[in-house]
């Protein structure tokens, strides 16, 4: 409606008959309106990026329905950063936390924890969260490989140059030891 009105004073304005522009102007809001139908429609049909079809992850259901006790379930927590907790299950599950205060305030971690594997063999995995990271050691976990001989004599070099005071910027350049 707005769009009439300005098109009449337009022509008004300019002293043309509106009956003249008005068929004019409809034809353009028409012709622009079927341009913009046709852009926001889809072009094609995009394929899928995985050639398989999504199935989501449902996990496996035990065999029987049988409700597992708690053996024992065992917290302290001294509100200062310092706890520790232990839990137990009649199927085997176990866990074992402790954690103490770090050195610059946060909680540090050590603890194990335990749980059957469907074949029947029992995994362990113990484990060590403080300052210098999170270390797990368990006969599961894959070990990587030795380094090799390349990289332990770069490992060597480095260490003679930082004996003789050899720096380096933050950009790579050396700024000291020479």
């Amino acid at each position: 409606m707005l769009f009439v009105f300005t098109v009449l004073c337009v022509c008004v304005f300019c002293s043309l008959s509106p009956w003249l522009i008005l068929p004019l102007f409809s034809l353009q809001v028409l012709l622009a309106c079927l341009f913009a139908l046709s852009a926001a429609a889809p072009q094609f049909l995009r394929p899928s990026r995985t050639s398989q079809p999504f199935i989501p992850f449902i996990p496996p259901q035990p065999q029987n329905n049988r409700i597992i006790q708690v053996l024992r379930d065992s917290r302290d927590d001294r509100g200062d950063g310092n706890y520790n907790y232990e839990f137990e299950t009649e199927n085997g599950i176990y866990t074992n936390v402790e954690g103490r205060t770090g050195l610059a305030g946060q909680t540090n971690q050590a603890g194990s924890f335990r749980f059957t594997l469907p074949d029947g063999t029992l995994a362990e995995v113990t484990f060590v969260a403080d300052e210098a990271g999170f270390r797990a050691q368990s006969p599961l976990l894959p070990q990587a490989p030795p380094m090799p001989a390349h990289a332990l004599e770069q490992i060597r070099k480095a260490e003679e140059e930082r004996a003789r005071g050899v720096q380096f910027d933050n950009r790579g350049f050396r700024i000291g030891g020479f």
